[in-house]
């Protein structure tokens, strides 16, 4: 019972950063957040998962090696964007 509720509540999660992500797609700050926010809960979800199969956790470590690297990544994108751009709107720059 405890599972299935942890399940319904990575769901709600997974739901809502899908959710701010695809109504806040103006700024680039929103939107690296509402990712972040995506990444955290497919690892609660791996995290109920590896628990409830007695699995090792190895994967789970994989797995946050690279969401730190793909925010990392983000992260510099973002100042890279702010340097040049003066702010973190899309629709400050143009791609031609």
């Amino acid at each position: 019972m405890m599972v299935l509720n942890m399940l319904i509540l990575v769901m709600v999660m997974f739901m809502l950063g899908n959710m701010i992500f695809v109504s806040k797609h103006k700024h680039l700050l929103i939107v690296l957040l509402s990712l972040e926010f995506i990444v955290l809960s497919i690892f609660f979800f791996m995290l109920v998962l590896f628990m409830n199969i007695e699995n090792d956790m190895y994967m789970l470590m994989v797995f946050l090696v690279f969401s730190v690297c793909e925010g990392a990544l983000g992260l510099s994108i973002l100042v890279s964007m702010i340097r040049t751009h003066g702010n973190d709107y899309f629709q400050s720059f143009s791609l031609l």
